[in-house]
């Protein structure tokens, strides 16, 4: 019996703001891999860096933003990778932005858009995502987040 590798290399990024009091995700629009998709912030993990430091990293370089506040999701974005016969799984966080925060996309992407969630839902193209963003809106915008999930030191 052949085994399927279970990869873990990188991580996802769902990061959110409060316009009047309404939630918006930040969605950013493919120019490598996955052109012309709408997708969260996804990066891979460097040698000797926990996961949670490749998302604080990964949101700064992909966007120029800092979070406030950085959270475990408390889920996995997990896909299969026909390519390479391996499932991927990938820590999902939460980070948190100020309102008036700016922008700034670098070379990985063409555009950005802050969108509501049901917006959101029907821009990503894939269902692990849609599952993610529901997860996220029910446990950190519908609900006060757990504490325990909050990432010290990571702000």
């Amino acid at each position: 019996m052949a085994d399927i590798p279970i990869r873990c290399f990188a991580v996802s990024v769902v990061l959110l703001r409060a316009v009047d009091g309404q939630p918006e995700v930040l969605l950013l629009r493919r120019n490598h891999t996955l052109v012309g998709e709408w997708c969260q912030i996804a990066g891979a993990i460097e040698e000797g860096e926990k996961a949670w430091e490749a998302a604080l990293r990964e949101v700064k370089e992909e966007t120029g933003l800092a979070c406030r506040q950085l959270y475990t999701a408390d889920i996995c974005e997990q896909f299969y990778e026909a390519d390479r016969d391996a499932i991927s799984l990938l820590p999902v966080f939460v980070g948190f932005v100020e309102p008036q925060a700016t922008v700034v996309i670098n070379h990985e992407h063409s555009a950005y858009r802050w969108v509501s969630f049901e917006e959101a839902l029907t821009m990503v193209p894939f269902a692990g995502q849609r599952h993610v963003l529901r997860h996220v809106k029910a446990e950190f915008v519908e609900r006060e987040p757990v504490g325990h999930l909050l990432i010290k030191g990571a702000s």
